[in-house]
């Protein structure tokens, strides 16, 4: 049976004890892996926090010394992941594949990956059609989809009185994405949509004519897809130009992630969003991870290092059963489940992709600084396969 988190940080938490947790001698193999992050650029601070949190489940499991990383860069680039993925496993010869942050690079590398037969553990990437149309039995995700992360609101956000939502997002798959799956889920409901803009990604700077357009369709409220610099920019001109005060906003939990919810200051507070992870969770598991976490790192994780922590948590997991070599990795996969610090874990045989809860959190003041206060908790957020055949 399947340890939780709880079971695994006891060794990290005491210093010792890492030897109840050590492979089995029939998993005594070597594990070679390729860690394929962004390491510099836009998404670098993702890719770093994706990189801590896989680490952090290596070492957890007393079993680092079983695992060999071999890490490349994407450059948040389609074609460069590519080619890192060939070099990974035609050249290093890695039995699998850790990480992918941008959808992009995800489906520039989805045919090779299922033609090479390499598993690849999706540890960010949303893309929906990586676990649709376009899925493969070779690619497994434990982060999220796009419209897992955004459906569940429509109906929640209907439930509590609003009839009247006007959307915006950046003009990319993701954007698209999470704002389609919410529109679909708020108008299913009842809801209408009485605006939508998408922005031009990662050029925009200026979102002043877009929220003043927004404010002035009288929407009961404004709900957005933004991440990283995109989101703290967003979220001070929604406070400086006085949106604030007029029109209260929700969105996709990334709006305001603990990871960069301090640079957005006292501008945040207030605003809702859903998202998979937030560290103020209140189980056994989520408090040893937090603790851990911060004792190492100096400062509370992010969904991100959630993200790597469970991709390396699979992986381990998947070694610990008996599993080596690319064919038996990639069939442990879609078997493993646990309780973690996103609460129960497991991965759908539908679709390869992660069966979680979504919890609907506010950004509030606290004695430390900007916290999540959670609000709300949709369990067990699973996608229909969307066309996925293995």
């Amino acid at each position: 049976m399947i340890k939780t988190i709880k079971t695994l940080t006891v060794g990290a938490l005491a210093l010792a004890g890492a030897s109840a947790l050590s492979l089995s001698p029939a998993a005594a193999k070597t594990t070679k892996v390729g860690l394929l992050l962004p390491y510099a650029g836009v998404y670098a601070a993702l890719g770093t926090e994706i990189d801590k949190g896989f680490m952090l489940a290596l070492e957890q499991s007393g079993m680092a010394g079983d695992f060999k990383i071999v890490r490349e860069d994407t450059e948040v680039k389609p074609p460069v992941g590519l080619a890192k993925a060939r070099k990974l496993a035609l050249q290093d010869q890695v039995d699998v594949i850790v990480g992918i942050v941008s959808s992009g690079v995800l489906g520039a590398m989805r045919d090779f990956i299922d033609g090479a037969k390499v598993p690849l553990i999706v540890a960010n990437a949303g893309n929906n059609d990586a676990t649709g149309k376009r899925c493969s039995k070779y690619i497994t995700r434990v982060s999220f989809s796009n419209g897992q992360i955004t459906r569940p609101m429509g109906k929640w956000m209907y439930d509590k009185g609003i009839r009247k939502v006007y959307t915006l997002g950046p003009d990319y798959a993701a954007g698209r994405q999470m704002i389609e799956a919410f529109s679909k889920a708020f108008t299913a409901a009842g809801g209408k949509i009485v605006g939508s803009d998408f922005t031009p990604f990662r050029k925009t700077k200026d979102f002043g004519p877009y929220l003043t357009k927004a404010k002035a369709a009288s929407p009961d409220a404004i709900f957005v897809f933004y991440a990283g610099g995109e989101a703290i920019s967003f979220v001070k001109q929604y406070s400086s130009l006085g949106i604030k005060k007029a029109v209260p906003l929700y969105g996709a939990g990334f709006l305001t992630s603990p990871l960069y919810v301090k640079a957005e200051g006292p501008a945040a507070e207030g605003i809702i969003t859903s998202l998979h992870y937030v560290p103020t969770i209140k189980s056994a598991e989520n408090d040893a991870f937090v603790k851990v976490f911060k004792a190492k790192h100096g400062r509370l994780p992010s969904e991100f290092a959630v993200q790597g922590y469970d991709a390396g948590r699979t992986l381990v997991e998947a070694v610990k059963g008996g599993a080596s070599g690319r064919e038996a990795l990639a069939a442990a996969f879609a078997k493993v489940s646990y309780n973690g610090p996103r609460g129960p874990l497991k991965i759908d045989p539908a679709t390869n992709n992660v069966i979680q809860n979504i919890y609907v959190y506010e950004t509030v003041a606290g004695a430390g600084g900007l916290t999540q206060k959670i609000i709300g908790k949709i369990e067990n957020v699973t996608d229909a396969p969307n066309g996925c055949k293995f």
